[in-house]
Protein backbone atom coordinates (compact mmCIF):
# COMPACT_ATOMS: atom_id res chain seq x y z
CA UNK A 1 0.00 0.00 0.00
CA UNK A 2 2.87 2.35 0.81
CA UNK A 3 4.48 1.62 -2.56
CA UNK A 4 1.16 2.23 -4.30
CA UNK A 5 0.72 5.62 -2.64
CA UNK A 6 4.26 6.64 -3.56
CA UNK A 7 3.72 5.63 -7.19
CA UNK A 8 0.47 7.62 -7.37
CA UNK A 9 2.09 10.65 -5.74
CA UNK A 10 4.85 10.62 -8.39
CA UNK A 11 2.35 10.12 -11.18
CA UNK A 12 -0.05 12.84 -10.03
CA UNK A 13 2.78 15.29 -9.51
CA UNK A 14 3.82 14.68 -13.12
CA UNK A 15 0.21 15.37 -14.16
CA UNK A 16 0.23 18.62 -12.21
CA UNK A 17 3.51 19.75 -13.78
CA UNK A 18 2.17 18.82 -17.22
CA UNK A 19 -0.92 20.98 -16.67
CA UNK A 20 1.22 23.95 -15.61
CA UNK A 21 3.63 23.59 -18.51
CA UNK A 22 1.02 23.07 -21.23
CA UNK A 23 -1.62 25.54 -19.96
CA UNK A 24 -4.02 24.61 -22.76
CA UNK A 25 -7.34 23.09 -21.72
CA UNK A 26 -7.95 21.21 -24.97
CA UNK A 27 -4.51 19.56 -24.96
CA UNK A 28 -4.82 18.72 -21.26
CA UNK A 29 -8.30 17.26 -21.75
CA UNK A 30 -7.07 15.06 -24.62
CA UNK A 31 -4.09 13.90 -22.53
CA UNK A 32 -6.41 12.92 -19.66
CA UNK A 33 -8.57 10.85 -22.01
CA UNK A 34 -5.54 9.02 -23.42
CA UNK A 35 -4.14 8.52 -19.92
CA UNK A 36 -7.35 6.84 -18.77
CA UNK A 37 -7.44 4.65 -21.88
CA UNK A 38 -3.87 3.46 -21.37
CA UNK A 39 -4.34 2.77 -17.64
CA UNK A 40 -7.77 1.19 -17.88
CA UNK A 41 -6.55 -2.42 -17.98
CA UNK A 42 -5.06 -1.99 -14.51
CA UNK A 43 -7.28 0.64 -12.93
CA UNK A 44 -10.53 -1.03 -13.97
CA UNK A 45 -9.73 -3.72 -11.39
CA UNK A 46 -10.94 -1.16 -8.84
CA UNK A 47 -14.69 -0.90 -8.34
CA UNK A 48 -14.29 2.70 -7.14
CA UNK A 49 -12.14 3.87 -10.05
CA UNK A 50 -14.16 2.01 -12.66
CA UNK A 51 -17.44 3.46 -11.41
CA UNK A 52 -16.08 7.00 -11.32
CA UNK A 53 -14.77 6.57 -14.88
CA UNK A 54 -17.86 5.03 -16.48
CA UNK A 55 -20.78 6.81 -14.72
CA UNK A 56 -23.27 3.89 -14.66
CA UNK A 57 -26.11 6.20 -13.59
CA UNK A 58 -25.31 8.59 -16.43
CA UNK A 59 -23.79 11.37 -14.34
CA UNK A 60 -20.86 12.06 -12.04
CA UNK A 61 -21.17 11.66 -8.29
CA UNK A 62 -24.32 9.51 -8.35
CA UNK A 63 -25.87 8.20 -5.15
CA UNK A 64 -24.28 4.74 -5.42
CA UNK A 65 -20.83 6.26 -5.74
CA UNK A 66 -21.47 8.42 -2.68
CA UNK A 67 -22.84 5.44 -0.77
CA UNK A 68 -19.59 3.61 -1.55
CA UNK A 69 -17.63 6.55 -0.15
CA UNK A 70 -19.85 6.66 2.95
CA UNK A 71 -19.39 2.93 3.63
CA UNK A 72 -15.61 3.31 3.22
CA UNK A 73 -15.13 -0.38 2.39
CA UNK A 74 -13.13 -1.71 -0.60
CA UNK A 75 -15.34 -3.82 -2.88
CA UNK A 76 -12.69 -5.31 -5.17
CA UNK A 77 -10.33 -8.27 -4.87
CA UNK A 78 -6.60 -8.61 -5.41
CA UNK A 79 -4.84 -5.48 -6.62
CA UNK A 80 -8.22 -3.79 -7.04
CA UNK A 81 -8.67 -3.97 -3.27
CA UNK A 82 -5.66 -1.70 -2.75
CA UNK A 83 -6.78 0.66 -5.49
CA UNK A 84 -10.18 0.93 -3.77
CA UNK A 85 -8.51 1.52 -0.44
CA UNK A 86 -6.31 4.21 -1.95
CA UNK A 87 -9.24 6.08 -3.53
CA UNK A 88 -11.38 5.91 -0.42
CA UNK A 89 -8.54 7.55 1.49
CA UNK A 90 -8.33 10.64 -0.73
CA UNK A 91 -8.83 13.87 1.27
CA UNK A 92 -12.12 14.59 -0.46
CA UNK A 93 -13.38 11.08 0.33
CA UNK A 94 -12.69 11.65 4.02
CA UNK A 95 -14.19 15.13 3.71
CA UNK A 96 -17.39 13.75 2.16
CA UNK A 97 -17.82 11.30 5.04
CA UNK A 98 -17.23 14.10 7.53
CA UNK A 99 -19.60 16.32 5.54
CA UNK A 100 -22.43 13.91 6.24
CA UNK A 101 -21.76 14.01 9.98
CA UNK A 102 -21.47 17.79 10.00
CA UNK A 103 -24.76 18.08 8.14
CA UNK A 104 -26.48 15.84 10.67
CA UNK A 105 -25.13 17.95 13.53
CA UNK A 106 -26.38 21.18 11.94
CA UNK A 107 -29.79 19.70 11.14
CA UNK A 108 -30.28 18.37 14.66
CA UNK A 109 -29.44 21.75 16.15
CA UNK A 110 -31.72 23.66 13.77
CA UNK A 111 -34.64 21.26 14.06
CA UNK A 112 -34.44 21.00 17.85
CA UNK A 113 -35.66 24.54 18.58
CA UNK A 114 -38.34 24.74 15.88
CA UNK A 115 -41.96 23.61 16.01
CA UNK A 116 -42.80 21.14 13.21
CA UNK A 117 -40.35 22.75 10.77
CA UNK A 118 -40.75 22.50 7.01
CA UNK A 119 -37.53 21.30 5.40
CA UNK A 120 -36.48 21.09 1.75
CA UNK A 121 -33.66 18.69 0.83
CA UNK A 122 -32.38 19.50 -2.68
CA UNK A 123 -30.64 16.80 -4.77
CA UNK A 124 -31.31 14.37 -1.93
CA UNK A 125 -29.64 11.27 -3.41
CA UNK A 126 -29.88 8.35 -0.99
CA UNK A 127 -31.18 10.54 1.87
CA UNK A 128 -28.63 8.97 4.19
CA UNK A 129 -28.75 11.85 6.69
CA UNK A 130 -32.55 11.55 6.83
CA UNK A 131 -32.28 7.82 7.47
CA UNK A 132 -29.68 8.24 10.19
CA UNK A 133 -31.76 10.96 11.89
CA UNK A 134 -35.05 9.07 11.46
CA UNK A 135 -35.82 8.70 15.17
CA UNK A 136 -35.01 12.34 15.87
CA UNK A 137 -37.07 13.54 12.90
CA UNK A 138 -40.05 11.44 13.99
CA UNK A 139 -40.08 13.00 17.47
CA UNK A 140 -39.55 16.54 16.14
CA UNK A 141 -42.61 16.54 13.90
CA UNK A 142 -40.49 17.91 11.06
CA UNK A 143 -41.78 17.54 7.52
CA UNK A 144 -39.10 17.02 4.89
CA UNK A 145 -39.51 17.21 1.12
CA UNK A 146 -36.63 15.42 -0.60
CA UNK A 147 -36.18 16.09 -4.31
CA UNK A 148 -33.94 14.44 -6.89
CA UNK A 149 -34.04 13.80 -10.63
CA UNK A 150 -32.71 10.23 -10.35
CA UNK A 151 -35.55 7.68 -10.07
CA UNK A 152 -33.13 5.03 -8.79
CA UNK A 153 -31.90 7.31 -6.01
CA UNK A 154 -35.47 8.02 -4.89
CA UNK A 155 -36.34 4.30 -4.98
CA UNK A 156 -33.22 3.48 -2.97
CA UNK A 157 -34.11 6.13 -0.39
CA UNK A 158 -37.71 4.88 -0.18
CA UNK A 159 -36.51 1.33 0.42
CA UNK A 160 -34.09 2.38 3.15
CA UNK A 161 -36.66 4.60 4.85
CA UNK A 162 -39.26 1.81 4.74
CA UNK A 163 -37.51 0.32 7.79
CA UNK A 164 -38.24 3.46 9.83
CA UNK A 165 -41.35 5.11 11.23
CA UNK A 166 -40.94 8.07 8.88
CA UNK A 167 -41.29 5.92 5.78
CA UNK A 168 -43.22 7.82 3.08
CA UNK A 169 -45.47 4.77 2.86
CA UNK A 170 -46.77 5.18 6.42
CA UNK A 171 -46.05 8.80 7.36
CA UNK A 172 -46.42 12.27 5.89
CA UNK A 173 -43.20 13.45 7.52
CA UNK A 174 -41.04 12.59 4.49
CA UNK A 175 -41.98 13.16 0.86
CA UNK A 176 -39.74 11.82 -1.91
CA UNK A 177 -40.33 13.68 -5.14
CA UNK A 178 -38.80 13.64 -8.60
CA UNK A 179 -37.97 17.23 -9.45
CA UNK A 180 -35.29 19.08 -11.36
CA UNK A 181 -33.43 21.41 -8.98
CA UNK A 182 -32.29 23.49 -11.94
CA UNK A 183 -35.82 24.89 -12.14
CA UNK A 184 -35.51 26.44 -8.70
CA UNK A 185 -34.19 29.84 -9.78
CA UNK A 186 -37.81 30.99 -10.30
CA UNK A 187 -39.40 32.57 -7.18
CA UNK A 188 -43.01 32.14 -8.26
CA UNK A 189 -42.53 28.55 -9.36
CA UNK A 190 -40.83 27.71 -6.06
CA UNK A 191 -43.73 29.11 -4.07
CA UNK A 192 -46.23 27.17 -6.18
CA UNK A 193 -44.30 23.90 -5.96
CA UNK A 194 -43.05 23.99 -2.37
CA UNK A 195 -44.19 27.02 -0.38
CA UNK A 196 -42.13 28.74 2.30
CA UNK A 197 -39.58 26.63 4.14
CA UNK A 198 -37.83 26.83 7.52
CA UNK A 199 -34.73 24.89 6.48
CA UNK A 200 -33.36 24.42 2.96
CA UNK A 201 -30.22 22.40 2.40
CA UNK A 202 -28.12 20.69 -0.21
CA UNK A 203 -24.64 19.17 -0.02
CA UNK A 204 -22.69 18.49 -3.19
CA UNK A 205 -24.99 19.87 -5.89
CA UNK A 206 -23.79 23.47 -5.78
CA UNK A 207 -20.21 22.47 -6.64
CA UNK A 208 -21.42 21.44 -10.10
CA UNK A 209 -23.33 24.59 -11.00
CA UNK A 210 -22.11 27.52 -13.05
CA UNK A 211 -21.46 30.67 -11.01
CA UNK A 212 -24.00 32.90 -12.78
CA UNK A 213 -26.74 30.32 -12.36
CA UNK A 214 -25.75 29.72 -8.74
CA UNK A 215 -26.18 33.42 -7.99
CA UNK A 216 -29.76 33.31 -9.32
CA UNK A 217 -30.47 30.05 -7.49
CA UNK A 218 -29.24 31.35 -4.13
CA UNK A 219 -31.39 34.47 -4.49
CA UNK A 220 -34.45 32.32 -5.12
CA UNK A 221 -33.73 29.85 -2.30
CA UNK A 222 -33.14 32.69 0.16
CA UNK A 223 -36.47 34.20 -0.88
CA UNK A 224 -38.16 30.83 -0.26
CA UNK A 225 -37.17 30.86 3.43
CA UNK A 226 -39.55 31.89 6.17
CA UNK A 227 -38.34 34.71 8.39
CA UNK A 228 -35.88 33.09 10.79
CA UNK A 229 -35.24 30.27 8.34
CA UNK A 230 -31.85 28.92 7.35
CA UNK A 231 -30.13 27.88 4.12
CA UNK A 232 -27.43 25.21 4.59
CA UNK A 233 -24.82 25.05 1.83
CA UNK A 234 -21.58 23.13 1.40
CA UNK A 235 -18.71 23.61 -1.04
CA UNK A 236 -15.49 21.78 -1.79
CA UNK A 237 -12.52 24.08 -1.21
CA UNK A 238 -10.14 23.60 -4.16
CA UNK A 239 -7.24 24.89 -2.07
CA UNK A 240 -7.50 21.87 0.24
CA UNK A 241 -7.36 18.88 -2.16
CA UNK A 242 -5.50 17.67 -5.26
CA UNK A 243 -7.65 18.04 -8.37
CA UNK A 244 -5.49 15.66 -10.44
CA UNK A 245 -6.91 12.68 -8.57
CA UNK A 246 -10.34 13.45 -10.01
CA UNK A 247 -9.24 14.73 -13.43
CA UNK A 248 -6.76 11.97 -14.32
CA UNK A 249 -7.25 8.84 -12.19
CA UNK A 250 -11.03 9.04 -12.48
CA UNK A 251 -13.26 11.02 -14.83
CA UNK A 252 -14.87 13.26 -12.26
CA UNK A 253 -14.25 16.84 -13.29
CA UNK A 254 -17.83 18.11 -13.08
CA UNK A 255 -17.40 19.89 -9.77
CA UNK A 256 -15.87 23.32 -10.28
CA UNK A 257 -12.60 24.40 -8.71
CA UNK A 258 -13.57 27.16 -6.31
CA UNK A 259 -11.92 28.71 -3.24
CA UNK A 260 -13.23 30.69 -0.29
CA UNK A 261 -13.14 34.05 -2.06
CA UNK A 262 -15.27 32.58 -4.85
CA UNK A 263 -17.93 31.41 -2.41
CA UNK A 264 -18.17 34.82 -0.76
CA UNK A 265 -18.34 36.55 -4.14
CA UNK A 266 -21.33 34.37 -5.08
CA UNK A 267 -23.16 35.29 -1.86
CA UNK A 268 -22.42 38.96 -2.40
CA UNK A 269 -23.76 38.94 -5.96
CA UNK A 270 -26.83 37.02 -4.77
CA UNK A 271 -27.56 40.01 -2.48
CA UNK A 272 -27.35 37.91 0.66
CA UNK A 273 -26.31 40.07 3.66
CA UNK A 274 -22.81 39.03 4.77
CA UNK A 275 -23.65 39.41 8.47
CA UNK A 276 -26.26 36.64 8.09
CA UNK A 277 -23.67 34.13 6.87
CA UNK A 278 -21.71 31.79 9.16
CA UNK A 279 -18.87 29.54 8.05
CA UNK A 280 -17.66 26.25 9.49
CA UNK A 281 -15.71 23.30 8.15
CA UNK A 282 -15.79 19.58 8.66
CA UNK A 283 -12.84 18.03 10.46
CA UNK A 284 -10.38 17.87 7.53
CA UNK A 285 -11.17 21.42 6.36
CA UNK A 286 -11.63 20.22 2.77
CA UNK A 287 -15.36 20.98 2.76
CA UNK A 288 -16.75 24.26 4.00
CA UNK A 289 -20.31 24.79 5.23
CA UNK A 290 -22.16 28.08 5.04
CA UNK A 291 -25.33 28.63 7.04
CA UNK A 292 -27.35 31.60 5.81
CA UNK A 293 -30.04 32.97 8.13
CA UNK A 294 -32.95 35.13 7.16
Amino acid sequence: MSSLKNAFDDMLNSCRLFEIAVNDEEIIKDARIRFRQKTNKIFSKSYCINRARTWPQGYQGDYKTLETIYRNTPLSNGFGYYLDLYCLGWPLGTGVRNRLQKLKDILKEEISYRQNPKILNIACGSCREVLELAGFIEKSGAKITCIDLDDDALAFAANRLSFTNISPAISNQVVLRKYNALRMFDDELNMTEFGKQDIIYSIGLFDYLDTEFLIKLFRALYELLNQGGILIISFKDAMRYRSQEYHWIVDWDGFLQRAEEDFMDIFSKANIPMHYISEQREETGVIVFYTVRK
